[in-house]
């Protein structure tokens, strides 16, 4: 899925990308966290949204990259939560 500004709404006068979201369905979006977080690449934290894990991040442009997988654990979960729930 791509997203981007709508028409109508305010203009920016950043980077290329800003205001612009490209969002990939992946096997295992906790997979890619704990791969970024090794390499020091900075991302968000991951969270339940949609019935899936969403982890993103951004690039020097300003475009914000989504990677998104499948889970059954509740709305809303943050990944530190879970993660302490599951004795990790």
């Amino acid at each position: 899925m791509l997203q981007e500004f709508r028409k109508d709404a305010p203009v920016f006068e950043g980077k290329p990308g800003e205001g612009i979201s490209i969002c990939f369905m992946c096997e295992d979006a906790l997979e890619l966290y704990q791969e970024f977080t090794s390499r020091k690449i900075k991302v968000s934290e991951p969270f339940v949204g949609n019935g899936m894990w969403v982890i993103s991040t951004q690039d020097p442009d300003g475009y914000r990259f989504e990677f998104e997988s499948f889970t059954d654990v509740p709305e809303e979960t943050m990944y530190a939560d879970w993660k302490d729930s599951q004795g990790l």
